[in-house]
């Protein structure tokens, strides 16, 4: 890989300096990031061609048809939507059934009151009458028609809310701590820090604007934070494009998708180590926060086949002072955007540059951008998941009220019914990043009439759902998602009733747990290299089953065998769970007794299990390390560096 900036600053020409490190030779881009590769992709001369992303996508927005062309597709991403085909309602003669689906910027998944009942709205009047909630914490509206898509980004800005680079090659929604724990200082700042590096990161051409609000940009009652505006335009050490309206960005913005986290010690519910970057508040004995930990590298997607591409887990990069949090963001961007491949986007994910590079190599080069050095990894405490369901105090007087939702899907009558609530006592919410949602800023005295509208709607209550669904996450796959093979969403909810069937079946209690996650496609967008049991769809009604991570997401599952057909699922897994019973330590959890165990034991023990289904239970084929252990350094419980 090469690096993309333009001249070098001359020995010796003093640069403003945040730290004992002076840098005077750090590349400063005066070109496009893409200005010197021999090669680049379709998709880098449409970014490079459109005008910050205007064109032709403008023209095509207003004319009669219904769809839009693959270059304005690419465009469309940035603005935070994805053409789609809802292959179920093609009609013979007429081809596809062009809608969009529409994505939301929540950072930290913060959504208030008034967002939330216009989301619900137009889902009914120009979506498809359900509301999906993302496993980063946004919201996606599916099945609105291109004709209607002003209307609905319009009313989404209008109404507290933002599509802005919520897809496409950019920082995305920036995700938090879901826990609305207002006497916890480092949750209140992590979750405002969540807000802050997404306007940070927010581009700033004003073609949104220009494209959504003919140029008029609407001004909320939300001000952008001071230092979050002077740290953007601040270019000491060649992280900004000088005079551009993409300071950041440039004309080409990122080679791919960018992803950040933030939360705090020991929580983990951010599925923080498959980030790009992930941020960690660091506070001192009194409490107050005095830098920040921070990670990089990690990433989930993949492609069948193609063994160059593969999930991996964030490396820590080292700490900065809280003062420099934004100037050390941007040095990882830059450097991204800088030495990121824009010749193979399946090959452009952060994540391939610090596995080329390895880590020491990577923070030399953002040390640069930063203009000092990063401070040793501060020691971290055992990651947990936690998930914030079921009701607890928020520390100033009010409750708040976790609700689990099969998949991320709100509709029907529990659509109606949390309206109704949220509505009636004027509640905001947080959606989490397990596809969830909490009612925040809850009277105590409204509980109980809370809990009877629910009730009444068919809401479930957390003891009513099985603990395997209550942690188990799907994609939306078919049919409406381009890259899926299968289904996940809709064939799911039976699965996990199979499996607790298959538990108790072979002797595990009632209540057993195995952390389940299912994508129609390799892409992992439902993070399934992170779970206990991973379904990640490689054909029609078929899967790749991944073994081996934890409860806690801090250890990679593995491929442990391709091509398992849905029908054969019960004898496919039951020789594994019977193994498992029989063999694992007290109180073992499956992921953990599969990596500890290793493959070839584990395909030995599940064969003597059960003789009968030796053949389907040994016909694994993954490409794993061989033993199913963890491959090295992909656990993760970082400590000091």
């Amino acid at each position: 890989m090469q690096a993309l900036a333009g001249k070098q600053l001359s020995a010796g020409l003093s640069r403003p300096s945040r730290g004992q490190l002076v840098v005077t030779s750090v590349a400063t881009p005066s070109k496009n990031p893409a200005s010197r590769l021999a090669k680049r992709s379709k998709v880098e001369i449409i970014k490079e061609n459109s005008d910050y992303l205007r064109h032709p996508l403008m023209e095509e927005l207003v004319n009669d048809k219904t769809y839009i062309t693959e270059d304005s597709v690419q465009l469309m991403k940035f603005h935070g939507s994805y053409q789609q085909d809802h292959r179920e309602k093609r009609s013979f003669g007429s081809g596809k059934a062009y809608m969009f689906m529409m994505r939301t910027r929540q950072p930290g998944g913060i959504v208030p009151n008034r967002l939330y009942l216009v989301m619900d709205e137009l889902a009914d009047k120009f979506g498809n009458g359900t509301l999906r909630l993302t496993t980063r914490q946004a919201y996606q509206l599916h099945g609105v028609l291109k004709h209607d898509l002003k209307t609905v980004f319009s009313t989404v800005i209008k109404n507290m809310g933002s599509t802005l680079a919520a897809c496409g090659d950019v920082n995305r929604n920036v995700m938090g701590p879901a826990a609305p724990y207002l006497n916890k200082p480092e949750y209140v700042h992590a979750q405002k820090l969540a807000n802050d590096i997404a306007d940070l990161l927010a581009p700033q051409s004003g073609a949104y604007y220009d494209m959504w609000l003919d140029g008029e940009k609407f001004v909320s009652i939300y001000k952008e934070d001071p230092k979050v505006t002077a740290d953007r335009a601040f270019n000491g050490f060649g992280t900004n494009f000088e005079n551009s309206p993409e300071p950041i960005y440039g004309a080409q913005f990122l080679p791919r998708k960018f992803k950040i986290a933030v939360t705090v010690p020991g929580d983990n519910s951010v599925d923080l180590f498959t980030q790009d970057l992930g941020v960690i508040v660091v506070s001192n004995d009194k409490g107050e926060v005095i830098g920040y930990n921070l990670t990089v590298g990690g990433g989930l997607g993949r492609t069948h086949r193609d063994d160059e591409t593969f999930p991996r887990l964030a490396d820590p990069l080292g700490y900065v002072d809280k003062d420099d949090i934004f100037h050390a963001v941007k040095a990882v961007v830059a450097a991204q955007r800088d030495y990121g491949r824009r010749d193979n986007r399946k090959q452009a994910r952060l994540k391939y540059l610090v596995a080329e590079w390895g880590i020491d190599r990577f923070r030399s080069v953002v040390e640069q951008y930063l203009g000092k050095k990063f401070g040793g990894f501060v020691p971290m405490p055992t990651w947990e998941y936690q998930d914030y369901l079921g009701w607890g105090e928020q520390g100033n007087g009010k409750l708040f009220y976790g609700i689990y939702v099969q998949n991320g899907r709100i509709k029907g009558e529990q659509k109606k019914a949390l309206r109704a609530v949220i509505e009636k006592f004027e509640l905001p919410v947080t959606l989490t990043p397990h596809q969830n949602v909490i009612l925040r800023e809850v009277d105590p005295a409204n509980k109980d009439e809370i809990m009877a509208m629910l009730r009444a709607g068919g809401v479930q209550e957390l003891v009513d759902w099985d603990s395997i669904d209550r942690m188990s996450m799907a994609c939306p796959a078919l049919p409406l998602c381009g890259l899926a093979v299968t289904e996940a969403e809709r064939s799911l909810p039976d699965i996990n009733k199979r499996i607790r069937t298959m538990l108790t079946k072979v002797g595990l209690p009632e209540d057993q747990f195995v952390h389940v996650r299912m994508t129609g496609c390799p892409n992992g967008c439902a993070r399934p290299y992170m779970a206990e049991l991973g379904f990640v769809g490689d054909g029609p009604n078929s899967y790749q089953i991944w073994l081996g991570g934890n409860g806690n997401q801090t250890r990679l599952a593995e491929l442990y065998a391709d091509r398992v057909k849905v029908k054969d699922l019960e004898n496919f897994l039951e020789p594994i769970f019977a193994a498992w019973l029989a063999n694992r330590r007290p109180n073992e959890g499956f992921g953990d007794w599969t990596a500890r165990t290793g493959f070839p034991a584990v395909k030995q023990l599940a064969a003597a299990a059960a003789p009968a289904v030796v053949a389907v239970a040994t016909n694994g084929n993954g490409n794993g390390n061989g033993n199913g252990a963890a491959p090295k350094g992909s656990e993760k419980q970082l400590t000091a560096k």
